[in-house]
């Protein structure tokens, strides 16, 4: 059996599997939210089959490994289930696992391969590592958007390395807007909400976040909801829109708003029955239902193209989570050419825009240096015009928008309550811009690049020619290898439909 494939998620099935001829155990593969992880994993599935080797697929909620299952029948892949008491044909040569399950029972001892989707989570998991280190023969590829996620390279003697050991790209947000697999996402966000007193803690993925109890007070009020209903109004009105809370009075304070105001708005949690939770997704995905909102429900696995929209009222300071929410607004529908984000939260301030490069490097667990890649992106976080109150990027002296250019200060003053647009960040120093060419160099030599390569390159990253810069190289960096890649996979497409126009 054979799985039409995009080439980007035909390039990552190979790569994964050179990845693991080369020796390694336990691979992760990198796509966007909206790539395709699932049809990519089914053709790695079917690449297994054909080897007579057994596969699991271990997902962490029972609403995933219910969705798995409907893609694979519609792939006509037959299969088991190991998750409570929805257990069905063990003895299939394919299993779609809750993690849950199979902690409690135990894999079967002939698995040949293990595949866990949302693998981002496992750093942060017992139950996860429990299962890696008592299988530390088999091979495991793991299946995220976000592989960045603290301790996913952590060293463990149980393994005689690192948790995961290799990072396969497929593509990157920025390729697969530019392909069209993604739509881009226009950002508006309000004045920064107060959370001085807002402690931290790590929640059970492992990840550092903000203190649930402490944010819901600090959020959930009546002038803030308010205050997110009165902007949806200004700038949306009727757009389908998805809602992320801080828990789940926030988020049924925030329904109860909007459906004052005449609004078809719903909200929905775990806690509901499986029944009641199709009904309210299912009127949602109809248009029945214009506002759905949720804590962290929909954050992962969720699928409905048609949700133009997204009000982010849950402050965070994960990366991570930012990415998961932001990335349920980027699938393309008919008539959707863009998305919206609606940041009541300050978090696109802190992490900044969920389509800028993310740092596809996997973390180790070690403290990080002030040079690593995370700072880095820090560093370069818009930045808010005193004059007019628009995002400008990172070390654009002059606004984009109104012309202002501000004498030199420490403080950027803000506008209280305003809406204003999330502009894109782009490296402009000379350095930078000298450090990337280089890199551009370093890849036209190695792999016999024509003339003119690199000044293509460098024009696509800056928007300008190259000029006065010194020719040496440098080794690229992993910013660079993905910029160049997406250049590629964009330029191969544009080939292909040309060829199809007979052009």
């Amino acid at each position: 059996m054979s799985i039409d494939l995009r080439p980007y998620q035909s390039d990552l099935v190979d790569n994964t599997r050179l990845s693991l001829a080369r020796g390694n155990r336990r691979v992760v593969a990198y796509l966007p939210t909206g790539g395709g992880k699932m049809r990519t994993a089914a053709a790695i599935i079917c690449s297994a089959l054909a080897k007579a080797r057994k596969v699991v697929f271990i997902a962490n909620r029972k609403q995933l490994v219910q969705q798995t299952s409907t893609v694979l029948y519609g792939l006509g892949i037959e299969h088991g289930i190991l998750q409570a008491d929805n257990t069905r044909n063990l003895d299939a040569r394919v299993l779609v696992a809750s993690i849950d399950t199979v902690h409690l029972r135990c894999l079967p001892h002939d698995i040949s391969l293990i595949i866990i989707d949302e693998c981002h989570a496992v750093a942060g998991s017992a139950k996860f590592k429990q299962i890696m280190f008592k299988r530390s023969l088999v091979p495991v590829i793991g299946l995220t958007a976000t592989p960045f996620a603290a301790g996913m390279a952590r060293h463990y003697d149980e393994l005689d390395g690192a948790l995961f050991q290799d990072l396969v790209i497929g593509a990157t947000v920025a390729g697969l807007i530019a392909d069209g697999y993604l739509v881009d996402c226009d950002i508006y966000a309000p004045s920064e909400p107060d959370l001085k007193g807002v402690r931290s803690s790590k929640g059970i993925d492992g990840e550092t976040d903000y203190c649930p109890v402490d944010l819901a007070q600090a959020v959930d009020k009546p002038s803030l909801i308010g205050d997110i209903r009165d902007h949806w109004f200004r700038l949306v009105r009727h757009k389908p829109t998805v809602v992320f809370a801080t828990n789940v009075p926030h988020s049924k304070h925030i329904v109860e708003t909007f459906q004052a105001a005449g609004v078809a708005a719903e909200h929905i949690d775990y806690r509901m029955s499986d029944d009641d939770r199709a009904a309210i997704l299912a009127r949602f995905a109809s248009g029945a239902t214009t506002i759905l909102s949720n804590c962290a429900l929909l954050s992962e696995g969720w699928d409905c193209p048609t949700a133009e929209v997204m009000i982010l009222a849950r402050p965070t300071r994960s990366l991570t989570r930012h990415i998961q929410m932001a990335g349920r607004v980027l699938r393309p529908a008919p008539g959707k050419e863009r998305a919206l984000l609606l940041d009541h939260s300050g978090s696109t301030a802190r992490l900044g825009h969920p389509c800028d490069d993310l740092p596809l490097v996997l973390d180790d667990g070690r403290p990080r240096e002030s040079g690593s890649k995370s700072a880095e992106r820090l560093e370069s976080l818009p930045k808010k015009c005193a004059k007019c109150s628009f995002m400008k990027p990172a070390k654009v002296h002059q606004c984009p928008a109104c012309g202002f250019a501000p004498e030199r200060q420490n403080e950027v003053q803000t506008v209280p309550g305003t809406l204003v647009k999330q502009a894109r960040r782009k490296p402009m120093t000379t350095d930078v811009k000298q450090h990337v060419y280089s890199q551009l160099l370093y890849l036209q030599q190695k792999h016999g690049y024509r003339q003119g390569w690199v000044a293509n390159q460098y024009r696509s990253i800056f928007d300008v020619w190259p000029s006065g810069l010194e020719k040496v190289t440098a080794t690229p960096t992993q910013e660079v290898l993905n910029k160049v890649r997406a250049n590629q996979i964009a330029y191969a497409r544009r080939r292909e439909k040309n060829h199809g126009t007979g052009h």
